[in-house]
């Protein structure tokens, strides 16, 4: 029997992460649940509210035609809200105005001017936390001017995420008397609700401001993105070198209240109480036309309500699925669907990386090329960036930003905020952004896709650990 002899390089990560993977799994361990998802129930109309409460069955039915006379996918539409209703538990809300933001560029620019006209409350949650900058301008400077002007200002942080910021940078907020609070502590001594959870992470990025403006998506408050501009027509290796690729959501309208809410909610399920002056703010008008699901995930809440509605939108699917992942480490589940779906006729594209901060996951992603290839997936790798966005776009009437990755660790582990956005409008703007990255991208050919015997084995291994990715 020959002996494969694998590379000392490979057999040191190897090791590496079976270490790493031990020293999670010692702060506690969980599997992925399994997922039922019901079939469409044609006719049974969605719960939405508004701006002043829930709408009557005639508001929400004229609201559905309205949605529907913008294209030509008015059964689409009422397939995916017809099963996505019995698996999100949250209500639609009506009347947002959304605006994609692509990159740190856009979002940075974005996020310090909806700080800047702030007049009662800043709400920040973020895995990474850093004194970013835009325009010119610090972001704990803008935060210290919007203090001195009487404006609240909740941050919650990751204490994992954020433990290579500077602590004078919290200090100086804490000082002038912005509202902190460190999420699950990574030192035991500061754990506040007595259970010790390192492996239970806030990894949700999250600014609410007034209680009428909000925006969320993968973009963290990190310098990595302040490292090169955004190239939306493809990058060259020495200007791409740092470049992250990444998209987030602004949405203005009633739907940032129950935004709001989940920020409240969790700053007293971590500290057992509210902020200090945390006052209501009054119901937000209309600012649109767009119909938006919030949802927000935690692993002490049962099966997460963002994993079954991913995939009641998988499994509805009849004409295309467009997915951008940043760690692309599928569940059992994840995976069968979307070679099932790719085997009915659903045109499944991937936009994934073809490098990562993260070697084990980029060892899963390839190990799976094989099986989805041959059900005729569509694969697509980024060019001389880290891809970073979590998106996905669905029949063109079903779309979503957030924060969860299409992992493990976002379905057992991880805190997280996404947006469901229902109709063509946006996702037709999410359609064309994924059509421009994956011209700017190689596709994986089937027919020469090829792993060594060292790559396959590394990919095996490291599936082993793919709940802790």
């Amino acid at each position: 029997m020959r002996m494969i002899s694998l590379p000392f390089s490979l057999l040191l990560r190897l090791r590496a992460a079976a270490l790493v993977a031990l020293v999670w799994q010692l702060g506690g361990c969980a599997t992925v649940p399994e997922i039922e998802v019901p079939s469409d129930q044609p006719g049974a109309l969605p719960r939405v509210i508004g701006a002043h409460g829930p709408l009557n069955a005639r508001q929400v039915k004229a609201l559905l035609d309205r949605l529907a006379a913008q294209g030509r996918q008015a059964d689409l539409l009422a397939r995916h809200l017809a099963v996505e209703q019995s698996v999100a538990e949250r209500p639609l809300v009506a009347g947002n105005k959304v605006r994609l933001l692509r990159d740190g560029g856009e979002t940075f620019a974005a996020l310090f001017a909806a700080i800047r006209k702030a007049r009662q409350e800043v709400d920040l949650e973020y895995y990474i936390l850093e004194d970013v900058e835009s325009g010119g301008q610090r972001l704990g400077d803008l935060l210290l001017r919007k203090r001195q002007q009487g404006v609240r200002v909740n941050i919650i942080y990751d204490s994992y995420g954020s433990m290579d910021t500077p602590a004078e940078f919290f200090d100086r907020l804490q000082a002038a008397g912005v509202n902190m609070l460190d999420f699950n502590p990574v030192n035991p001594l500061d754990v506040r609700n007595g259970s010790y959870s390192p492996n239970d992470r806030d990894h949700r990025k999250l600014l609410v401001v007034d209680g009428a403006t909000a925006i969320l998506g993968g973009v963290n408050l990190s310098t990595n993105y302040q490292s090169r501009p955004s190239h939306p027509s493809g990058l060259g290796a020495e200007a791409a070198g740092e470049h992250w690729r990444d998209t987030d959501v602004q949405i203005e309208g009633p739907a940032v209240a129950q935004l709001r809410s989940l920020f409240m909610a969790h700053w007293i399920q971590q500290d057992g109480r509210a902020p200090p002056d945390a006052a209501a703010l009054p119901p937000v008008a209309p600012q649109g036309g767009e119909l938006v699901r919030i949802i927000g995930s935690r692993p002490d809440e049962g099966p997460p309500r963002y994993y079954a509605t991913l995939l009641s939108a998988i499994r509805t699917a009849q004409r295309r699925i467009w997915l951008t992942a940043a760690y692309f480490v599928p569940t059992h589940q994840e995976r069968e669907d979307l070679i099932d779906a790719a085997r009915r006729g659903v045109d499944v594209r991937l936009l994934l990386p073809s490098k990562s901060d993260s070697s084990l996951a980029m060892a899963v992603q390839h190990s799976h090329y094989e099986d989805l290839l041959e059900a005729h997936v569509q694969i697509y790798e980024t060019r001389n960036e880290y891809l970073h966005s979590k998106t996905a776009v669905i029949d063109g009437v079903w779309s979503v930003v957030g924060s969860s990755n299409f992992d493990h660790r976002s379905v057992i582990f991880n805190d997280e905020v996404d947006a469901v956005l229902l109709g063509t409008a946006t996702a037709n703007q999410l359609e064309s952004m994924f059509e421009q990255d994956c011209r700017a991208a190689d596709r994986i050919d089937r027919n020469h896709w090829h792993q060594p015997v060292d790559e396959r084995i590394e990919g095996l291994l490291a599936r082993l650990w793919q709940s802790m990715l």
